[in-house]
């Protein structure tokens, strides 16, 4: 029994080998769709003949990572011959913020939130909104961020330039929803948000998509699109 364990294992440790090295290094990168579903399938038929090796024989196992490594093998041919089977099969990237805005209906369209898409510009160094050209979200789920030229990391000291760090911005107003806390936290009240708010031609906080305010008291504010 042990013998037999042994070796449907190494069978099947070779196999994934092979199909793994045929895939390519970039399935040991970030999966796109059609990746995550081939993967995810043929670690399941993978595991079955060796955990449960009187209810499956070895070829049964073979067989269906030899069909998803064809049937992924072609997508990646039909994708590098089509842009249209690409987009079809995958999906494509989305623009998420342009021009320094949000775009609302690639963010709900890719339900991806206001707190998820802060979170990801901060693991790239961004927190101000304004000075970003475009940040796409990717096939992958990897988001692009692109600066302003203005803003790459290196311009100031390319250029000897010196200025104030506006630090990490404050969330005030998250779709429609007002942030209490956080705005008595950096020593602001309902009385300037209205008249913040006023000021931009908005009466009620409810239709504000995202209001942030850095140290400097700089704000980034975007009104809610119609759906």
């Amino acid at each position: 029994m042990l013998l037999t364990l042994a070796y449907r294992t190494v069978i099947m440790f070779a196999v994934m080998l092979i199909t793994m090295r045929i895939l390519g290094k970039r399935q040991m990168g970030q999966l796109e769709l059609n990746e995550l579903v081939v993967a995810i399938m043929i670690s399941e038929i993978a595991v079955s003949p060796i955990t449960q090796p009187q209810n499956h024989r070895l070829l049964y196992g073979i067989v269906p990572v030899v069909v998803l490594l064809f049937c992924e093998l072609l997508i990646t041919w039909g994708s590098m011959k089509s842009v249209r089977f690409r987009t079809l099969a995958i999906g494509k990237p989305s623009i998420i913020i342009q021009n320094g805005q949000i775009k609302q209906r690639e963010m709900r369209k890719n339900r991806l939130t206001l707190t998820e898409l802060a979170e990801q510009l901060r693991i790239q160094g961004h927190t101000d909104l304004a000075t970003i050209k475009y940040a796409i979200l990717e096939v992958g789920g990897n988001l692009s961020v692109l600066p302003y030229h203005a803003h790459l990391p290196a311009t100031h000291e390319a250029h000897q330039l010196t200025g104030k760090d506006k630090g990490l911005p404050t969330l005030i107003i998250n779709d429609g929803r007002l942030l209490d806390q956080n705005l008595k936290s950096i020593g602001l009240d309902h009385r300037w948000l209205e008249k913040e708010l006023q000021n931009r031609g908005m009466k009620d906080y409810r239709q504000v998509f995202l209001l942030t305010v850095d140290e400097q008291k700089n704000i980034y504010y975007a009104a809610k699109e119609a759906s």
